[in-house]
């Protein structure tokens, strides 16, 4: 059972940047790892993933450009967000699944999940 913690949300005026960062008990099953967020009253939003062998990246369609994932160690990625909005206000997941193939960007492709971190950004 791989178990996934988030660390690094917290309460940010817009316009800032923030960094999240997720720690893998182990990815050696791991195929992708993959950062969701869900707002109040939202669906689970894909932010985007990582191939995680390959260190390949694939962000989600409304996600390009302010968002940034990385893969820093074997058991470590982070999701930098920058020129936060009052929209980016959610609870932020890291997610992983041993599905291969094309990039999984559905919650339910995911298998681990999380606790999630709250960021949360004021004007």
């Amino acid at each position: 059972q791989v178990q996934l913690v988030e660390s690094g949300g917290g309460l940010v005026q817009a316009g800032d940047s923030l960094r999240l960062s997720c720690t893998a008990s182990d990815t050696f099953s791991l195929y992708y790892m993959g950062w969701f967020r869900q707002a109040p009253g939202k669906e689970r939003e894909f932010v985007g993933a990582i191939r995680w062998s390959l260190g390949r990246i694939s962000y989600g369609d409304s996600m390009q450009g302010r968002f940034a994932i990385s893969k820093d160690t074997e058991n470590t990625m982070t999701l930098q967000i920058n020129s936060l909005k009052l929209e980016d206000t959610a609870v932020y997941y890291c997610a992983g699944t041993p599905i291969w193939g094309i990039t999984p960007s559905s919650p339910t492709d995911y298998s681990y999940w999380g606790q999630g971190t709250q960021v949360t950004v004021s004007s």
